[in-house]
């Protein structure tokens, strides 16, 4: 199974690449979805089975599909216009790969620590969740990069894994955060939707 992690390494580095240049929402779930299967494919691939298959529950069906309802829900625009251009963000996002990359050559780590690529992933993911927060103006795409920042934060303490759940249950709770979140965003436009009705009831009542 180890031998696969290469693989799975560079599909994720790919996915962070696509995510900064997906021009719709939906695709831009679409990939989440895909990078939370494969953050459980490299769980499997160390010899954590249980933590796996709570991860590909977690980040590869119930968020997607919380954020697909959501989206669903608010009749939000399919097509997204970022405050940062798709292209700036892709070269952001490699900028952030080569310097991760010449991080990890300079950085004196155990090997058997952190397998090779797994640090640069990490980091890229973290770089690109952040890119995204910041170069994307509706809420539900930031969402989306902090969930994507939260999946390099994972990916940082994978090696911390065989300690114990602890590092799971801290990633848990930040998923927690993001249901939290995309709830909120939900509640928030129900309540002006509302709010936008009573106000033309006033005002039809008044005239």
């Amino acid at each position: 199974m180890t031998t696969l992690l290469p693989t799975i390494l560079f599909l994720l580095l790919l996915n962070n690449l696509l995510l900064l240049g997906a021009p719709r929402l939906p695709g831009l779930i679409r990939l989440t979805a895909f990078q939370g299967i494969l953050l459980a494919a490299l769980l499997l691939c160390l010899d954590h089975a249980l933590l796996a298959g709570a991860v590909l529950l977690i980040k590869g069906l119930l968020l997607p599909g919380l954020l697909t309802r959501t989206r669903k829900g608010l009749h939000a625009a399919t097509s997204l216009k970022p405050r940062l251009h798709r292209g700036l963000g892709i070269l952001a996002g490699m900028a952030g790969l080569v310097f991760s990359l010449w991080l990890e050559a300079r950085l004196f780590i155990l090997p058997d620590l952190f397998p090779p690529l797994l640090l640069p992933t990490a980091l890229t993911t973290l770089f690109c969740g952040l890119i995204l927060v910041v170069g994307r103006t509706t809420a539900l795409s930031q969402v989306i990069g902090y969930l994507a920042a939260e999946n390099g934060i994972f990916l940082l303490g994978v090696p911390l894994m065989t300690a114990g759940a602890v590092w799971f249950e801290l990633a848990l709770l930040l998923d927690v955060f993001v249901a939290v979140f995309v709830m909120g965003i939900a509640i928030n436009h129900i309540g002006e939707t509302f709010e936008s009705i009573d106000v033309g009831r006033f005002r039809s009542l008044r005239d």
